[in-house]
């Protein structure tokens, strides 16, 4: 039965690499008695788009899932409890709810930063977010603010997020809420990617 000519070249190229790669290795444990170990020339291989199409769209659908987290996060734990009043003094479950709350805006926080870096591998994305850098950066602060009751926190979280969203839909990139986990809140708020 004859063997393809592709699949004989591929064995022997694959036999002729296992003989060079154990002949090496064998020969460097002979001689004088001591026993060194080859080294590898050459750099290990990471895998990445191979197009920068495929760079923009991964970049999108990265934004889009973490800026979709943070306004879940923010609209579940924060906007939602602040519009019916829970922040006030005498609420009931008042420092559940603030604590819940200081917790989602440590976790928009974190989400939206690596939004904005997943939207610097989209030209688009990154000159519609560009603007909002330092809307971001002012909400590293507003978790504390959240936990002592101070509704304006609130106020600056829902208004950075509709500023996202709305530059995500500008470009092309439309963000939806999706509401983490409470085990995914916990671990994402602290977390610094």
């Amino acid at each position: 039965m004859p063997v393809p000519i592709r699949r004989l070249a591929v064995a022997l190229t694959l036999c002729c690499a296992l003989l060079a790669g154990s002949t090496t290795a064998w020969a460097t444990g002979q001689g004088d008695g001591r026993q060194t170990s080859p080294t590898v020339a050459g750099a290990a291989a990471t895998p990445s788009p191979t197009t920068s199409a495929e760079r923009q769209k991964f970049a999108k659908t990265r934004f889009v899932a973490n800026a979709a987290l943070a306004a879940g996060a923010t609209y579940q734990w924060i906007w939602k409890p602040y519009k019916e009043g829970k922040f006030k003094k005498g609420t009931k479950h008042r420092k559940a709810t603030l604590v819940k709350a200081g917790l989602a805006g440590a976790f928009t926080y974190n989400r939206l930063k690596a939004a904005v870096h997943n939207a610097q591998g989209d030209p688009t994305l990154s000159k519609a977010l560009e603007p909002l850098n330092a809307a971001i950066a002012g909400l590293k602060d507003l978790p504390a603010k959240l936990r002592k009751g101070d509704g304006s926190a609130a106020n600056a979280f829902n208004d950075t997020l509709n500023k996202v969203k709305d530059a995500g839909k500008s470009a092309g990139a439309p963000v939806k809420d999706k509401v983490p986990t409470p085990s995914e809140l916990k671990n994402g708020a602290r977390s610094g990617s």
